[in-house]
């Protein structure tokens, strides 16, 4: 794995996040956006935890990784029987999140998700980049049905480019 390009990416998405927030009025915030039924603000929101999430996804991963690849796939299928839950909770929690948190609020938390996902990865041995598990490819497109670490480290930034086109602020998508 090329830890650097990750991190490149990592840092290419904070900055355009915090172009994003600072280019955004109240208005643009709360537009809708394309193709959600978020608004622009719920959507930024939603961005972000692409990157939170990751603490849990690298703690499953290094959990099923060592068990049987049987358990993982059993997992995920489990997780994709829940799917629809799963996209339940998924939109409110964005919806509150996205609601509750301030723009500036998130630029801040964005900032120290992406320096603790650094020193993280800094700190991964190639052995545990390579260890993976079984993933429920019905919860998001960026799931594929087996996922090393090191894709884990790869999925919000694919996550984040995806949904930055849907934005619909006044800036054009900045940076």
């Amino acid at each position: 794995m090329d830890k650097q390009s990750v991190h490149d990416d990592m840092d290419r998405a904070r900055t355009i996040f915090h172009a994003l927030l600072d280019g955004a009025d109240a208005d643009d915030l709360r537009r809708p956006s394309q193709g959600t039924r978020w608004t622009n603000r719920q959507l930024l929101f939603h961005m972000l935890l692409g990157y939170l999430i990751i603490r849990a996804l690298r703690n499953l991963a290094r959990l099923f990784g060592r068990l049987p690849a049987k358990a993982s796939r059993g997992f995920a299928r489990l997780l994709n029987a829940g799917t629809r839950p799963f996209d339940f909770v998924n939109y409110l929690g964005s919806w509150l999140g996205g609601n509750f948190l301030s723009p500036r609020a998130m630029g801040v938390l964005f900032d120290r998700t992406i320096a603790a996902l650094h020193r993280r990865l800094e700190a991964e041995s190639e052995s545990e980049l390579g260890r993976g598990m079984h993933y429920p490819v019905r919860w998001d497109p960026f799931f594929s049905d087996f996922m090393t670490l090191a894709d884990i480290y790869r999925f919000p930034t694919q996550h984040f480019d995806f949904h930055r086109a849907q934005l619909t602020l006044g800036n054009g998508g900045a940076a």
